[in-house]
């Protein structure tokens, strides 16, 4: 017979969530869960942003609020729909990402910057408002995986559409200075988004993040320029190589672009391109034998939102039954839905 006390010291250990750098962190879990802490700055002049703080914002506080609450809501939505892998013509098709909300902040006053003396516009001060709103408590106890800012820019402040940081570093759509933003035992990114604009641009941050992330686990910052059309995920599943265009390949089919640019696209953000070309886009293996079909912005609409959506979906994700070289795709989602435990575990786009 067990004492209580010892069966209960066996159950925590076995219940107890993995270690990473000392802190807490809970199993990987399908979908993964994202927990986000928006913040809004919203500088006044009466019941108005105030342009001459903005740049180029001067509608009423309420409108504001509505406009980022909109917005927060149609990032949430795509980003779910997008891990949805083929949802386009699966119904059936989970998503591999959870996102909650779980504190919004709201400030009446201009962003922090960062002061300099030089002539460009101030950098946002990203370590103030983590320290603002107590990032750390945020990350390291309520695992709080990214931080969502709504400010300007308009010339006044100058930021960064995806930020990182964390025990791992800072792979994200910035200068990847590893002191612009607090170090935490836990990774956190932080997007920062201009009210000025829509959805699209919105979402674009995030797909921005994507390609940093995945362009890092697939060692392309590893492999010179002149290779980059051989790497799984920017030659086989973008279908480009250092130029950044889209490339047909030898069969004279294209692969699955990117955010900027689609398979029919000839420039960055052609999202709007009206050519007709082969894709297997809707059917992609690394190894190219899927079936191609003619691809066309008028899947999309021309819409970058619903260009983002389609070709999230059309990413690698859970259950996708995909091989490279006899080796099972993973579900590519990880790195999004728990970067921590994909790099603790160093993982790659690859089951090894």
């Amino acid at each position: 017979m067990f004492s209580l006390n010892a069966l209960m010291a066996v159950a925590a250990i076995l219940l107890a969530p993995c270690i990473v750098d000392g802190t807490n962190i809970p199993e990987s879990t399908e979908p993964f869960e994202v927990k986000v802490v928006v913040v809004k700055y919203f500088p006044l002049q009466g019941d108005k942003i105030d342009i001459t703080v903005t740049g180029d914002v001067n509608g009423t506080l309420d409108a504001m609020r509505k406009h980022t609450d909109k917005i927060t809501e149609e990032v949430i939505y795509a980003m779910e729909e997008g891990s949805r892998y083929r949802g386009y013509k699966d119904k059936a098709a989970k998503p591999s990402l959870d996102f909650n909300v779980v504190k919004t902040y709201e400030f009446l006053e201009r962003l922090p910057t960062v002061k300099t003396d030089k002539p460009e516009a101030p950098w946002t001060d990203y370590n103030a408002i983590m320290e603002r709103i107590d990032g750390k408590d945020w990350v390291e106890k309520q695992n709080v995986k990214e931080v969502w800012i709504y400010g300007y820019h308009g010339g006044k402040v100058n930021l960064w559409e995806s930020n990182m940081a964390g025990p791992y570093g800072d792979i994200s759509n910035s200068s990847c200075s590893l002191d612009d933003l607090p170090k935490y035992s836990k990774t956190v990114t932080v997007y920062h988004y201009n009210y000025q604009r829509g959805r699209g641009e919105a979402l674009e941050d995030h797909m921005h993040q994507m390609e940093a992330v995945l362009n890092h686990v697939d060692g392309r910052d590893k492999t010179p320029p002149n290779e980059w059309s051989k790497l799984l995920y920017w030659g086989k599943y973008v279908g480009s190589d250092r130029s950044h265009r889209m490339v047909a390949t030898s069969e004279g089919f294209y692969r699955c672009g990117w955010s900027h640019v689609p398979p029919a696209g000839d420039s960055d953000y052609d999202w709007g391109n009206k050519k007709v070309v082969k894709s297997d886009i809707e059917d992609w293996r690394p190894d190219g034998s899927g079936e191609k079909k003619d691809i066309t912005s008028e899947i999309w609409k021309g819409d970058s939102y619903l260009w983002f959506i389609y070709w999230m979906q059309s990413m690698p994700g859970k259950d996708s039954g995909l091989k490279f070289e006899g080796k099972k795709l993973r579900n590519w989602w990880i790195f999004i839905g728990d970067f921590d435990s994909a790099m603790k575990k160093k993982m790659t786009l690859v089951e090894e």
